[in-house]
C-alpha cells in the first residue's frame, strides 16, 4: 500500500478499510514523518531522516480521526509490517490470505556476520600496521603520512555520500561544535602514534598503547570525578608493570617513540571524554566521516610546516628513487584505505556485540598485530621484553572484562 502524507490536521482522502468479520473497524495506513532538528516528529510531508525512508512504527500523540474509532488511548503505536501480517490486504476477504517474507541468510545467520566483522577488523587493522611500517622503512615522514591516512578516508566518505552509501547526515553549527575538540584530540593521537611507529618496532608501540584503559580511569577519576572502583585499579598494575618491563629492555627504544605513544594514550583518552560530552543521534558511519575530515584539516598545517621543505627537497624524490612512483602511490593509497576501513569496522563490530565481547576482541586484536609484526620484520625481542608483553596484555584483558562487566549491570539496574 503506498504511503500517503498527512501534513498539519491530518485528512483521509481515500477509504479506510473495514474488516467483514469483527464487529469493531480498524483501519490499516502508513504514516511518513520526518525529524525536525530538536528530535521531534514533523508530519510537514517529508519522509526522510537523513536519506532514509521512515518504515517503522510511527507514534501518535493522539488520534484526530474520531471517525476511525480506534482505541481510546493517549498513545497509538501503530505497526504497518504487524498490521499487515495480522490483517487482510485491500480487496481480500480473509487474513490467510496474507503472507510473511521468508528469513534471510544475514538474519538466520546473524553469528556468521558478526564472526566475518570481527575477522575483517583484524585483518585490516593487521594489514595496515604492517604496510603502515613497510612504509616507513624507505619515507620515514610520519605527519605526511598522517595527513594521507585522514585524506583518503576522507575521499572514501564523499564518494559513499555521493552514490548515497549512506546518506549523507545534516550537520549543524551545534553539531560541529561538540565534533571539533573530538576531532582535535583524534589527529593529536593519530599523527603522535604514527611518529611511534616510525621511530620503533611496531609491536614496542602497541605495547606502550596498552596503558591507554590507565590514562583512561586516571582521566574519569581525577577529569570528570567519577569515582573508580579499586578492583579496576588492581587491574591496571599488571599493565604499567608489563609495559616497564617492556620499555627497560626493547631493543628498538628511544625516547622519541615512547614519549609519542604515551601522548596518543593521553590523546585517545582525552577524546574519549569529548565524545561523551558529544553524544548525537547521528549514526556511526556519518559521525566518523565529519570526524576524518575535521582532523584532516588539523592535521594539515604541521605536515606543511615541518616536513614539508625536506619533502620537495629530497624526501619524495629518494622515496620514488627507492621504490618506484608506482609503488610509491599504491602504498600511500591502500595504507589510507586499510587505515579507514578497520576504523570504521571496529565501531561497526561495536554496533553489533556486547561492550564485553569488543573489549575482549580489541585485546586479542592487540595481540595478533604484535605477534604478526614481530614475525613479518623479524624484530628480536629480549625475553624481558615478551615477558612484560604478555604481562601488559593480560593486564588489558582483565581490565577490560571488569569494566565491561560494570557497565553491564549498571545498564540492567537501569533497564529493571
Amino acid at each position: 500500500m503506498e504511503s500517503r502524507v498527512l501534513s498539519g490536521a491530518a485528512t483521509i482522502t481515500a477509504g479506510i478499510p473495514r474488516l467483514c468479520k469483527n464487529a469493531r473497524p480498524s483501519s490499516t495506513f502508513f504514516i511518513t514523518a520526518k525529524l525536525n532538528g530538536a528530535g521531534a516528529i514533523d508530519g510537514s510531508g517529508g519522509n526522510f531522516i537523513w536519506g532514509r525512508q521512515l518504515r517503522p512504527a510511527i507514534l501518535l500523540e493522539s488520534s484526530p480521526l474520531p471517525a476511525v474509532n480506534l482505541p481510546a488511548t493517549k498513545r497509538e503505536i501503530l505497526r504497518p509490517s504487524l498490521a499487515a501480517a495480522s490483517s487482510p490486504a485491500e480487496g481480500s476477504d480473509s487474513a490467510g490470505d496474507a503472507k510473511i517474507a521468508p528469513v534471510g541468510f544475514l538474519e538466520k545467520y546473524p553469528a556468521l556476520i558478526t564472526g566475518f566483522f570481527f575477522f575483517m577488523w583484524y585483518f585490516l587493522n593487521v594489514i595496515f600496521n604492517i604496510l603502515n611500517k613497510k612504509i616507513y622503512n624507505y619515507f620515514p615522514y610520519p605527519y605526511f603520512v598522517s595527513v594521507i591516512h585522514l585524506f583518503v578516508g576522507v575521499v572514501y566518505c564523499l564518494v559513499s555520500w555521493a552514490v548515497g552509501l549512506p546518506k549523507r547526515a545534516p550537520i549543524d553549527s551545534n553539531i560541529l561544535k561538540l565534533l571539533i575538540p573530538v576531532a582535535v584530540c583524534h589527529a593529536l593521537g593519530h599523527v603522535t602514534s604514527n611518529i611511534s611507529f616510525a621511530a620503533v618496532a611496531v609491536s614496542f608501540t602497541h605495547t606502550i598503547k596498552a596503558l591507554e584503559p590507565f590514562f583512561n580511569a586516571a582521566a574519569s577519576q581525577f577529569v570528570l570525578g567519577q569515582q573508580i572502583p579499586l578492583a579496576l585499579w588492581l587491574s591496571l598494575a599488571p599493565v604499567v608493570l608489563g609495559v616497564s618491563m617492556a620499555s627497560l629492555t626493547e631493543l628498538s627504544f628511544n625516547w622519541l617513540g615512547f614519549i609519542s605513544a604515551m601522548i596518543s594514550n593521553i590523546s585517545f583518552t582525552y577524546r574519549s571524554i569529548y565524545s561523551k560530552k558529544a553524544m548525537t543521534d547521528m549514526d556511526s558511519t556519518n559521525l566518523y566521516a565529519y570526524i576524518s575530515i575535521i582532523a584532516l584539516f588539523v592535521c594539515i598545517p604541521p605536515a606543511i610546516i615541518l616536513e614539508g621543505p625536506q619533502l620537495l627537497k629530497h624526501g619524495f624524490s629518494d622515496a620514488i628513487a627507492k621504490v618506484g612512483l608506482t609503488k610509491f602511490i599504491t602504498d600511500l593509497f591502500w595504507v589510507g584505505m586499510f587505515y579507514h576501513l578497520y576504523n570504521q569496522l571496529a565501531t561497526n563490530t561495536l554496533e553489533r556485540v556486547a561492550p564485553l565481547t569488543h573489549a575482549v576482541g580489541n585485546v586479542l586484536k592487540r595481540v595478533f598485530v604484535i605477534g604478526f609484526s614481530i614475525v613479518v620484520f623479524g624484530n628480536k625481542i629480549s625475553t624481558q621484553t615478551g615477558i612484560g608483553t604478555c604481562i601488559a596484555i593480560a593486564g588489558v584483558a582483565i581490565y577490560s572484562y571488569i569494566k565491561a562487566k560494570m557497565e553491564e549491570e549498571k545498564r540492567q539496574l537501569k533497564s529493571a
